[in-house]
């Protein structure tokens, strides 16, 4: 017996040693922050400090304003008109700066504005102000003497305004088409107006961002800007559908459980926080590379425009999708009649679940008053030892006795 009941101590402490393993608090240390996020152990109130995100958005958006009102747009020869000379020569350290000072030195009245780039390691470009036929003759004199070819070599192109007029014209109708389209798909996606609604403001929120940052650094905005100007919205367009599906997906049967739609909606957003930033990430490192290539190694040309656009435009996308569209859903979300009556219902719940712990702490109070020997009342009930007095245990007699 006694060796059974050892086997069975050793047994125990086998089973506790194990338990203590995969103790609660020592799984939670090991959990990583994406799953500690997604099961709630820590969380952050994005959804409640919403005024926040709006300041600090409306401080964006007004120095993005101010930037295209007092700076202006520096517009390509694609939108503005030009002339554009290409040249053969042998690139050096100088040649950027040879070729300008020939052009410079001719003193033609309107071109204060002159873009000189090369062209791999064997061109050079220069981009002027529309010139009459007797200025380009001279511009393209002093470029063929400036890099040492002959003057039929330099090639050049005339680009009028109105084809730039055509191109911003098309980019902005396809930019309206495209809005309408994507308010109308979420709509029809998610069945929710007020999703729609909150994605095409962080849409626009980041167009405004973007061409704000064009403006301050001065970047020639170009055909390549418009195509990453456009990219961007698919970007932020994606990071703002994972947010309102997982939302959807918490909100589902909201009015069976205790918590309001805000509530549901920041866990969501929590939920797939880490989700967004990495996809963020992964996506903007290759676009950091294009922009460093574009701006430090080439120093003009589509990759700097394009990378620009590109880089704020998911970097805005990012922060609006999580502080601007789900914050500003559940703003217009908590105000229609059914979240309303739920929260009241959430409400009156809590004030129930209050007067019973109440009650609940009165009476274990009670209860330790007695037993610290307090004479304890009960409402109803009368002591049997007042009624009757003592209770006293009658005398057996034996069998004989009661015969007799």
């Amino acid at each position: 017996m006694a060796t059974k009941k050892t086997e069975a101590d050793v047994a125990e402490q086998t089973v506790t040693a194990e338990a203590s393993d995969v103790s609660p608090v020592s799984t939670r240390k090991r959990a990583s922050i994406a799953h500690r996020l997604y099961t709630g152990d820590i969380s952050y109130d994005f959804v409640a400090k919403r005024n926040r995100w709006y300041l600090i958005s409306a401080a964006l958006l007004l120095v993005s304003i101010l930037a295209v009102v007092f700076n202006g747009f520096n517009w390509g020869i694609e939108f503005r008109g030009g002339v554009d000379f290409q040249a053969p020569v042998k690139v050096t350290a100088t040649t950027i700066t040879d070729v300008r000072a020939a052009v410079d030195a001719l003193n033609i009245a309107g071109q204060d504005d002159i873009n000189v780039t090369t062209i791999g390691d064997s061109q050079v470009s220069v981009q002027t102000q529309p010139l009459s036929p007797e200025d380009v003759t001279k511009v393209k004199q002093a470029i063929a003497t400036a890099v040492g070819a002959a003057p039929e070599d330099v090639a050049y192109s005339q680009i009028g305004a109105s084809w730039g007029q055509q191109i911003t014209t098309q980019a902005l109708i396809a930019l309206a088409v495209f809005l309408v389209l994507v308010m109308a798909l979420i709509w029809i996606y998610f069945r929710e107006f007020k999703m729609s609604v909150a994605g095409i403001v962080a849409l626009i929120h980041d167009l405004v961002i973007t061409i704000g940052v064009y403006a301050l650094v001065g970047f020639t905005v170009t055909p390549a800007t418009m195509i990453g100007i456009l990219t961007i919205l698919g970007y932020s367009l994606y990071d703002t559908v994972v947010v309102f599906d997982k939302i959807r997906e918490n909100t589902k049967d909201l009015t069976n459980t205790k918590l309001t739609y805000s509530q549901a909606a920041n866990t969501a957003l929590n939920q797939v926080l880490v989700r967004s930033l990495n996809t963020t990430i992964i996506g903007v490192l290759p676009v950091a590379a294009l922009l460093f290539t574009g701006w430090f190694i080439l120093g003009t040309g589509p990759l700097k425009d394009l990378g620009l656009a590109l880089f704020v435009g998911m970097v805005a996308g990012a922060y609006s999708s999580i502080f601007i569209a789900t914050p500003l859903l559940t703003q217009m979300r908590e105000t229609d009649a059914d979240m309303v009556e739920h929260r009241d219902r959430l409400a009156k719940r809590q004030v129930r679940s209050a007067e019973r712990a109440a009650a609940q702490s009165k009476k274990a109070a009670t209860v330790t008053l007695g037993a610290d020997g307090a004479d304890v009342v009960t409402p109803g009930l009368v002591s049997g030892e007042k009624v009757s007095g003592p209770r006293q245990q009658p005398n057996k007699q034996s069998r004989s006795k009661r015969k007799n």
